[in-house]
């Protein structure tokens, strides 16, 4: 990684503002030695390493590019497809979406650590315990749907008591998995697609409620081999408010919601088919 993007208090491996004399080593040893560069987000092959450029390492590597969805990317789709036509250059995306604006690219699904102590479920019936706690962990409190879910949560909390409700900002990413281990319903966002938000708290068990649109849920359906995908659907406030109701009230629904989400990603969605998944693509380079 080359430089923080939130925050929050991300773990690292190889970050370059951290890196001493013996780190700037591993760092060239990497680029001399590796068989595959993989680019996140907009980092490509002229891309600075402190003293180093990637392309002066690439004769004889395979290269390709994964978007993530940044402003300027979404703003300037075309750039994008004509490098990468200019290049000859395979391409992946992380949700489905993005294939719309990158036609020829493959979509390479997102993953959480399933096993990882932090994304592993509560097993005292807390799902169905009141009060029922809400919550969000916004990235972009401008791009999340903040504002509809916040005047919905005001038309809960005006007439329930049994309802608590949490936005999950300026604290570290693990505090943040705590915290929403501890949350009943989890609001990702509502626009077509999913956020590593919604894999963290599907691990945990939690109802999740986002706006996927049906392209996301057909590729979703294909990759994991079932039309039963474990997201409480809301597209618009008005089904963000019915649902989120709905859940309040049900208890029974919460519980069986958040154990179809936690054996979905056990069994459809795991680090081992994921890890399959690119390895295979890895060989068509």
């Amino acid at each position: 990684t080359t430089e923080t993007k939130y925050s929050v208090g991300f773990e690292k491996d190889v970050h370059l503002p951290d890196l001493d004399d013996r780190g700037w080593d591993e760092v060239e040893a990497l680029l001399r030695t590796s068989d595959i560069f993989h680019f996140h987000v907009l980092t490509d092959e002229n891309h600075p390493l402190g003293p180093f450029v990637i392309r002066d390492f690439i004769k004889g590597k395979r290269l390709l590019n994964h978007h993530h969805g940044p402003p300027y990317f979404m703003a300037n789709p075309e750039e994008f497809r004509r490098k990468y036509r200019e290049r000859n250059r395979k391409v992946l995306v992380s949700t489905p979406d993005l294939l719309n604006l990158l036609p020829g690219s493959t979509w390479m699904p997102n993953l959480v650590p399933l096993h990882d102590v932090a994304h592993l479920p509560r097993e005292d019936g807390f799902l169905a315990t009141s009060p029922v706690r809400i919550c969000q962990a916004p990235t972009r409190r401008w791009h999340k749907n903040c504002a509809e879910l916040g005047r919905v949560m005001a038309g809960l909390l005006a007439h329930r008591r049994d309802v608590e409700f949490r936005n999950i900002e300026n604290v570290s990413q693990r505090e943040c998995l705590a915290i929403k281990r501890n949350c009943h319903i989890v609001f990702d966002h509502m626009l077509g697609h999913f956020g590593i938000s919604s894999l963290e708290s599907l691990a945990q068990g939690a109802c999740v409620v986002a706006g996927l649109d049906d392209c996301n849920l057909g590729h979703i359906a294909e990759f994991t081999g079932t039309p039963r995908h474990p997201w409480v659907i809301a597209r618009d406030e008005a089904a963000l408010a019915r649902q989120l109701e709905g859940l309040v009230d049900d208890p029974a629904r919460r519980v069986e919601t958040g154990r179809y989400a936690r054996a979905y990603l056990e069994e459809r969605w795991n680090e081992r088919i994921v890890a399959e998944k690119l390895a295979r693509y890895y060989e068509t380079l």
